[in-house]
């Protein structure tokens, strides 16, 4: 059993698959308390992975995205390959400090002030800039890094940081710029 926030079907709205339909599964609870989160991830409900799968199997897409919360708290090699079984790509966005079972498609890591980031191999490294050093996290270990403005509030800080370091790419967060979920 797995403690389940919400399951619903939108579009990435960050980083380098922003646009890309995909079916979110977030996961309840989380091991940090960053003050800027904005997602209210304490409740939930326990579902089997048979009622995971039936529900995720209610949309289109073939993409599904483990977020949170923090998904390295619930998840497991059986879920992994139960996904990959029933056709999806699989994707995590995880704040890295937890290692993650085998066979994820894409692991996108968001570290955050204060916490050790643990994890082997990230594809995607996104970043909420609050005006941080930032190049800590730019370790050679993901193909793509992205900064993110903190509640879009620092947008012009944040480019202005992309501007002047050019291996860093800006996500805004299009989901909340078009008004879907």
């Amino acid at each position: 059993m797995r403690k389940i926030n919400e399951i619903f079907y939108s579009i990435q709205g960050e980083g380098y698959y922003a646009g890309t339909p995909s079916v979110f599964v977030r996961f309840s609870g989380c091991n940090l308390k960053c003050p800027f989160c904005d997602t209210d991830h304490s409740d939930g409900v326990m579902m089997s992975d048979d009622e995971l799968m039936s529900a995720i199997c209610r949309y289109p897409a073939r993409r599904v995205v483990l977020t949170g919360g923090e998904p390295s708290l619930w998840i497991d090699g059986a879920l992994i390959s139960r996904l990959h079984s029933g056709g999806y790509y699989v994707a995590i966005e995880t704040n890295g400090t937890h290692r993650l079972p085998h066979g994820i498609d894409w692991v996108t890591c968001s570290p955050k002030e204060g916490a050790t980031v643990v994890l082997d191999h990230v594809d995607e490294l996104k970043v909420v800039y609050t005006g941080q050093d930032v190049e800590r996290y730019h370790c050679g270990q993901a193909a793509h890094y992205f900064l993110q403005p903190c509640s879009g509030e620092n947008i012009s800080e944040t480019l202005d940081y992309v501007m002047a370091h050019p291996w860093w790419r800006i996500s805004l967060q299009l989901h909340k710029l078009i008004g879907v979920r």
